[in-house]
C-alpha cells in the first residue's frame, strides 16, 4: 500500500451495512487504510453482536497491519438519537437534564453511557449536543439540546463530557459553530444562519468554550452557512471558520471532526472528492463518508490525488496525523478486544435503569 493512502485513510470514518463486516468496509480497512468506523442502528442486534463485530473489524485492521487499533464511534445522545436500544439504557433526551438543571445527572449519565459503549468495544460518542435550541422552528435539534440558555447548556454539556471521558469513551461537542437557530436540516438542505459575530459570541459559542475548558476530545463541524463568518461555504468547509476560528481563536488543540459529508447539505453542492479536499483544507481531522462505499472510495481517492500533487500539504497532514494518534493512545491503550459476555452484562442493569427514571423525572419527561 503507497505511505500517501495509508496516511489519507487513517483520516477516514466510514459506515456500512449489516450485522457483520461487509465487504467494502473490509476493502476500505484492508486496501484504503481506514482508520474509523461508525456504527449505525442497521448494525446494532444486541450486545453480543456488536461486541462481534467490533472484534471482526479490529481483526482486519490488525491483519492490514494498522498501527493502532480502529476508532469506533456512535451516536448515542439519547432521546430519539440512540442507535443502541433495549436492552440498552434507554436514555431520555438532553433537554430533560436541562430541564433538571443538574450536572451531576449530567457526570452521571456521561459515566452509564461509557460504560455501556465501552464494553461493547465502543470508544468514541458523538455527544453532547452543545447546540443552543434557541429557534423553536428547527426541526433537527430541539430536545437534543439541554436547552435555551448558553451557560446552562455549556455547564451541561461540560459535565456529560466529563463522565464520558472518565469512564473512557472520547466525547464529542456538536455542531460547531452552532446549529441551534436553524429552520432547514442540514440533512436535507443547506441551512444559513445570519447572526452576527457578537450574537455568536454571546450565544452560539459559549458551550463550546466550556467544552473545550473540559478537554472535551473531539468537537464535530456543523453543515451550517454562517455569512457574518464565511459567506461562501458551510462551516465544515471553511478555513475561517474551522482554523480560523475554532483552532486560533478559542485554541481548540483536539481532534475536529466533520459531519457526514454524505448530507445533503454538503453533497447536494460538492461531489465527494471536492467535499473531502475542502474538508482538509478547513481544517477537518477526521471525515466521516457514513453510507455509500462509492462516496467512501472517491473521496479516499480525491484527497490522495490532492496529496501527491501538494494541493494540500504534508504538514497539514501530519498535524492532523499526530492529533488521531494521540486521541486513540488516550481512549483505546491498552487495547483489548471487547468480550460479548461483558457487553451482555453491562447492558442496561437496575443502576442505569433508575438514573434514566431519575433523569426523566427530574426533567418532566416520562420514562
Amino acid at each position: 500500500m503507497r505511505e500517501s493512502v495509508r496516511a489519507v485513510g487513517q483520516r477516514f470514518m466510514v459506515g456500512f451495512d449489516g450485522h457483520v463486516a461487509s465487504p467494502d468496509v473490509r476493502h476500505l480497512i484492508r486496501d484504503l487504510g481506514v482508520g474509523h468506523v461508525i456504527l449505525f442502528a442497521r448494525n446494532v442486534a444486541e450486545p453480543e453482536q456488536v461486541a462481534e463485530l467490533v472484534r471482526e473489524l479490529q481483526s482486519i485492521a490488525r491483519e492490514a497491519r494498522h498501527d493502532l487499533p480502529l476508532l469506533v464511534a456512535v451516536d448515542q445522545e439519547g432521546g430519539r438519537v440512540a442507535r443502541l436500544r433495549e436492552p440498552w439504557t434507554l436514555w431520555p433526551p438532553q433537554r430533560a437534564i436541562g430541564r433538571a438543571g443538574s450536572e451531576d445527572l449530567a457526570r452521571r449519565m456521561g459515566a452509564a453511557l461509557a460504560f455501556e459503549l465501552k464494553a461493547c468495544g465502543i470508544r468514541c460518542d458523538f455527544a453532547p449536543v452543545v447546540d443552543v435550541d434557541s429557534n423553536p422552528k428547527n426541526p433537527i435539534i430541539g430536545d437534543r439540546s439541554f436547552g435555551d440558555d448558553p451557560q446552562l447548556v455549556g455547564r451541561l454539556g461540560a459535565a456529560l463530557i466529563q463522565g464520558l471521558q472518565d469512564g473512557g469513551v472520547a466525547a464529542c461537542a456538536k455542531h460547531f459553530p452552532g446549529h441551534g437557530d436553524t429552520d432547514v436540516d442540514s440533512h436535507l438542505a443547506l441551512p444559513v444562519v445570519e447572526h452576527s459575530r457578537a450574537r455568536l459570541d454571546e450565544v452560539e459559542l459559549p458551550p463550546f468554550r466550556k467544552a473545550i475548558e473540559a478537554g472535551v476530545a473531539t468537537i464535530m463541524t456543523a453543515h451550517v452557512l454562517m455569512p457574518e463568518l464565511d459567506p461562501d461555504v458551510p462551516a465544515t468547509l471553511s478555513p475561517a471558520i474551522v482554523d480560523g476560528l475554532l483552532r486560533k481563536q478559542l485554541g481548540y488543540e483536539g481532534v475536529i471532526v466533520s459531519d457526514d459529508l454524505e448530507m445533503k447539505a454538503v453533497a447536494a453542492h460538492w461531489k465527494p472528492a471536492d467535499a473531502a479536499v475542502r474538508a482538509v483544507r478547513a481544517g477537518c481531522d477526521i471525515l466521516p463518508v457514513c453510507a455509500s462505499a462509492d462516496a467512501q472510495v472517491t473521496a479516499i481517492e480525491g484527497v490522495v490525488r490532492a496529496v501527491e500533487s501538494e494541493e494540500l500539504r504534508f504538514s497539514e497532514m501530519d498535524a492532523s496525523a499526530r492529533r488521531i494518534r494521540e486521541l486513540k493512545q488516550r481512549f483505546l491503550l491498552p487495547y483489548a478486544d471487547p468480550d460479548p459476555r461483558e457487553a451482555r452484562r453491562a447492558a442496561g442493569g437496575e443502576e442505569r435503569l433508575v438514573l434514566a427514571r431519575e433523569i426523566a423525572s427530574g426533567g418532566g419527561f416520562t420514562a
